[in-house]
């Protein structure tokens, strides 16, 4: 029984990793894992390669068969050497040991850095800097030195001001680090004139327009918390279409740190886990990533568009048609990095290092007379002054940080980010732990300033008075003669040198600072005097109808009072019709809209219905597209017709009411209510983990309804007035006449209906009703319920 118990468990741990391997590359089925070479070879000869592994891309070469025969034999030895007890040791791949695997982040580079940055010695920052240069080489750009230049006077190299205006803080949510360490970062890079990035995790209102503001808003698949007014208060809004420490895998927050202030922004529910798989709904081609490029554009003419990109193999064909796409900056993130709390399964052997995805991108845009529209950004462990030297010389005009700085704040890289155990209050919700944070905003200010002297000693040296005279220009690195396994690595394809870069192309943004001023005055004097009612044909090149003036209300007011802002159109409305619309917003559309109605709706409402004069009967006919509702955090929809696929993906908070809808509904909500008058496709409610959904003779549905995450239950009378106050609305402003017709006969027809409940959220519903009736309210409510929910763990 034990061997066969053992060989159970073998093929149920390897069938998971191959499923979930899959499952990050996008591949659905066995046959197309099959011989799809999805790897690319890191430090293998080119030898071996196209011997055991033909097809496989290497493109810096590395160790031969000879010592790859040696690695085998050291390991094998100490396992089987007879007479041996001694236990093996650990290796230290993950946590840094003194006998194991290197780490640039070991004890005494963490503490020379640390000591650095809070007392402003550069005496220690020299010794930082000395003990990473004296290690084994661990990078790519390790092996990489300078070609001599003629040296200009330090002086006359442009000042630490002046280079800090580059730097980025990493993209860490608001969920996965504490609010002291999140805030910390952003009020230290807001004083040096630099960015820090939210991550994707939302930000709390009342830090928007402070000191307090994360001046790059990050928009990813989960779009979690992503409002008008989050995105109006960005000076940089970044796509996440992949990340480097973990790529093909969205982010991930256990429900143990979901506590209620970060369900809150965020927009779920505490205590449940939040999953932001890989698929963006909006994103299935370069055109989709374009309209999203827009729509964001619309929602803040003045804020840049970056797309994060992870290196990789074609990433510089990716970067063309990002750049084609209208982005103005691109980030290639690099595999190092991340927050400590990814699985290992997704950290090792995943990614590339940036300087491979670097210059291929640099190098791509280049070839096809694309550098000039685009900024390209990189990240993934800089940490001296020659790190983000040799990015520049690469082609890299702005820099990320991202354990740096959280190192500095007092990091002492415990890897326990996942378990909310965090012992220095960084990589934690738990109040009593959170006390613990010594972080200041001054000693990441420090940090960064340490790094930009640092650099500026390297460009003295080269000949450089600015970093813009650097970016691009790799004909001033040259790869180290070393002895060794190194000898056969081969950096040539990432020094190629392909000319002077071309200026930056200047490009209107959104119409211009200029011309939204003008429109910001003249529509507040619009709205401050009797509000806007207008009337207007509508044609389908008419996209992201009303995002614009929900920029304007979400910028000077955040919301408005109910239908201050009232547009009809009659048409047919292009897509991204209503998105991110606050509250104060009305859109009624005689007609048809394409897809993405009501993206990251905000609190506005909108009506789609069919023309008076129509002749045909609505509830039968589909009257909007695919992916409605998808991010959307507050308002109200209603569709008097059938929709298409994905209707209310990843919604967190709208009501919507349709008449039937395509395959793959509710994907992925976690809030909110929809309503469905109509038939269902089929995988209805796949990752549903909050928010509730409501089918009218939904029985007949069962066999369509994902019951991985979800329950289906009997209506209650909360539930009834839930739907009836939805459908009497649905009637007034479709004129449905399924709607009248169920509305004549209620509540008899709301029995018709089938609840269906995440199980999870139906656990934190019970959880408050526990709570309640302890006579907790208010916000102790949520305390106390999440309390029960984490089985009795404190708040």
């Amino acid at each position: 029984r034990a061997p066969a118990s053992a060989i159970a468990h073998f093929r149920e741990a390897v069938e998971h990793g191959v499923v979930k391997v899959m499952s990050k590359m996008g591949i659905s089925s066995i046959q197309g894992y099959q011989g799809a070479q999805i790897f690319e070879a890191v430090g293998l000869s080119t030898e071996v390669a196209e011997h055991w592994f033909a097809g496989t891309v290497s493109r810096v070469g590395g160790v031969t068969l000879d010592e790859i025969a040696e690695d085998c034999a050291r390991l094998h030895h100490p396992a089987f050497a007879e007479g041996s007890d001694v236990p093996l040791p650990t290796g230290g791949r993950t946590r840094y040991r003194r006998d194991g695997e290197q780490h640039l982040y070991n004890p005494q580079v963490i503490h020379l850095i640390q000591q650095a940055a809070r007392t402003g010695d550069s005496g220690l920052y020299g010794q930082y800097r000395a003990l990473l240069e004296s290690e084994t080489r661990a990078t790519l750009r390790s092996l990489l030195d300078f070609t001599p230049g003629t040296a200009v006077p330090l002086d006359e190299v442009e000042p630490a001001e002046a280079i800090m205006r580059r730097f980025k803080t990493g993209a860490m949510s608001f969920g996965s680090i504490s609010r002291e360490a999140h805030e910390c970062l952003a009020k230290a890079m807001n004083r040096i004139g630099g960015r820090s990035n939210s991550g994707e995790g939302g930000e709390e209102p009342d830090r928007l327009g402070t000191d307090r503001n994360s001046a790059i808003k990050q928009v990813a698949s989960g779009r979690f918390g992503v409002t008008g007014h989050y995105l109006a208060s960005a000076r940089e809004i970044q796509i996440k279409i992949a990340q480097g420490a973990k790529p093909g895998e969205g982010g991930q927050l256990p429900a143990r740190k979901v506590y209620p202030w970060i369900a809150r922004t965020r927009h779920s529910t505490p205590g449940v886990a939040l999953i932001s798989p890989p698929p963006h709904h909006d994103i299935y081609s370069i055109e989709d990533l374009a309209q999203l490029i827009y729509d964001l554009k619309q929602s803040n003419p003045r804020a840049d568009i970056n797309v994060k990109l992870v290196s990789g193999t074609g990433v510089g064909t990716i970067a063309a048609g990002v750049a084609k796409g209208g982005a103005d900056v691109i980030l290639v993130s690099g595999f190092d990095g991340g927050t400590g709390a990814s699985p290992r399964t997704s950290i090792y052997h995943a990614g590339l290092p940036w300087e491979i995805g670097l210059a291929e991108a640099h190098q791509t845009l280049m070839l096809n007379g694309l550098r000039g529209r685009v900024r390209l950004e990189v990240d993934g462990k800089l940490m001296t002054g020659k790190d983000i030297a040799v990015a520049a010389l690469l082609g890299a005009e702005e820099f990320g940080f991202a354990t740096l700085p959280l190192v500095v704040l007092g990091c002492v890289m415990m890897r326990v980010c996942n378990l909310d155990t965090c012992p220095v209050g960084i990589a934690t919700q738990n109040p009593e732990l959170r006390a613990l944070f010594s972080g200041d905003p001054e000693h990441v200010v420090t940090l960064f300033r340490m790094l930009s002297e640092d650099l500026r000693r390297e460009m003295a040296a080269l000949g450089f008075r600015t970093v813009e005279e650097m970016v691009g220009r790799s004909d001033r690195l040259v790869q180290r003669r070393t002895t060794g396994r190194t000898s056969h690595i081969d950096l040539s394809g990432l020094t190629a040198y392909m000319g002077a870069r071309p200026p930056r192309e200047r490009g209107v943004k959104g119409g211009g600072r200029e011309e939204w001023a003008m429109f910001m005055d003249a529509v507040g004097t619009m709205v401050e005097k009797d509000g806007v009612h207008m009337k207007s044909r509508i044609v389908n090149t008419q996209r992201t109808v009303g995002t614009r003036i929900g920029s304007f209300v979400s910028e000077r007011y955040v919301r408005l009072p109910e239908g201050t802002l009232s547009f009809e159109f009659d048409g047919c409305a292009g897509q991204s019709f209503g998105a991110f619309v606050p509250e104060g917003v009305d859109l009624f559309l005689s007609g048809e809209a394409n897809d993405y109605v009501g993206k990251g709706l905000s609190g506005g409402r909108i009506v789609v219905r069919r023309p008076a004069d129509a002749g045909w009967d609505d509830a039968n006919n589909v009257l909007a597209g695919n992916v409605i509702l998808y991010g959307a955090t507050s308002g109200e929809l209603f569709v008097g017709g059938r929709v298409g696929e994905r209707f209310c993906v990843r919604n967190s908070g709208a009501s919507a009411v349709c008449e039937g809808l395509g395959d793959h509904g509710c994907e992925y909500m976690t809030g909110g209510v929809a309503v469905v008058l109509g038939g269902v496709g089929k995988n209805f409610a796949a990752g549903m983990s909050g928010g509730v959904a409501y089918l009218l003779d939904g029985r007949l549905a069962e066999d369509r309804i994902n019951r991985e995450m979800v329950s289906l239950l009997p209506m209650e009378s909360d539930d009834l007035r839930v739907v009836e106050d939805l459908l009497e609305k649905h009637a007034v402003h479709t004129g449905s006449k399924r709607a009248l017709a169920l509305l004549s006969d209620w509540p008899a027809s709301g029995a018709r209906f089938l609840k269906v409940l995440p199980d999870d959220y139906a656990d934190m519903l019970k959880a408050m009703d526990t709570a309640t009736n302890e006579g907790c309210t208010g916000e102790t409510l949520l305390d106390r319920a999440f309390e029960i929910r984490m089985g009795g763990k404190g708040v």
